[in-house]
């Protein structure tokens, strides 16, 4: 690790940094879309993901769905949805979700989903009907798309195009030297692709996230802001890997707000449009901006 990250990095101790708190999420728009998840049992990575950001994006009209069930066919480092064989394919799902976001009065939905290596399509017929249900549905709600690489087969990438999200998002999690114990699955390159690929084809704002604290020196996440900028892309979200259970990949670091602070004013230097970056970034965070 660099000598300039290291300066700026926390090393791991019992308990969390102070930045590292989480306000418990409070105000009137978060209530009533609790009360609402809880009485129609709608499901959002919001809530089963405990997101730290839940009240602010809720509060601003914003909620991320995952599609395409809760198990995973890859088994990354990093990630707690469970890994094994997928249950069958859900075709009722996109009417639901889009009720889901009719019932919960969603301005800016994101969608994402586990990894459906198992399906021929890769569940990209799903995810372009997914997004169909939704316009249908909730004609003024704007969407972004956190899909998947679909092993950068183009067919399925192209399903995502033809049905236009305001924003495609794919992450690339971590920095090319650690890819392949964080991810296992997927490949650096290939996730640059699929980036490069959403561009060339028209997509108008592309968007990708990076993880800090698993290993990474400072020189290797600015290769990967380069990297991003080269293949094209919009918006980065840069934050905090916290470990979902003892199984999981270790925090090696806990990076400062400083540090987050400087990767931020590179991004922009850069020329990304919007960089989102600190300690509880996640992918959808200020989702609902990304599309100005």
């Amino acid at each position: 690790m660099s000598t300039e990250t290291v300066s700026k990095s926390v090393a791991p101790k019992k308990g969390k940094p102070k930045w590292l708190r989480v306000k418990l999420p409070t105000g009137k728009k978060y209530t009533e879309l609790r009360g609402l998840v809880d009485k129609y049992n709608l499901h959002t990575i919001c809530t089963s993901g405990s997101c730290p950001n839940m009240g602010e994006c809720w509060g601003e009209g914003t909620a991320t769905f995952m599609i395409l069930g809760n198990t995973c066919t890859r088994s990354c480092g990093f990630c707690g949805v469970k890994t094994g064989r997928p249950e069958t394919v859900d075709w009722e799902e996109p009417e639901k979700v889009a009720r889901s976001i009719k019932i919960m009065k969603i301005k800016h939905a994101v969608i994402t989903s586990v990894d459906r290596d198992d399906l021929k399509d890769m569940g990209s017929i799903i995810w372009a009907e997914t997004v169909k249900a939704i316009r249908r549905m909730n004609p003024e709600t704007t969407l972004e798309t956190l899909i998947p690489d679909f092993q950068g087969v183009e067919r399925n990438i192209d399903r995502i195009i033809e049905v236009a999200p305001e924003v495609v998002s794919h992450n690339m999690e971590t920095v090319r030297r650690l890819t392949r114990e964080v991810r296992i699955q997927a490949k650096y390159d290939r996730s640059l692709g699929v980036l490069k690929y959403l561009k060339e084809q028209g997509i108008n704002r592309t968007k990708s996230g990076i993880m800090l604290g698993l290993g990474e020196t400072e020189e290797e996440v600015i290769q990967t802001l380069h990297d991003l900028k080269e293949a094209q892309v919009d918006i980065v979200t840069i934050g905090q890997y916290l470990q979902p259970s003892k199984k999981h990949l270790p925090v090696r670091s806990f990076i400062t707000p400083d540090q987050f602070d400087k990767y931020r004013q590179i991004g922009l230097d850069l020329g990304f449009r919007h960089v989102e970056s600190g300690a509880l970034v996640r992918s959808s965070y200020k989702a609902q901006k990304h599309i100005e």
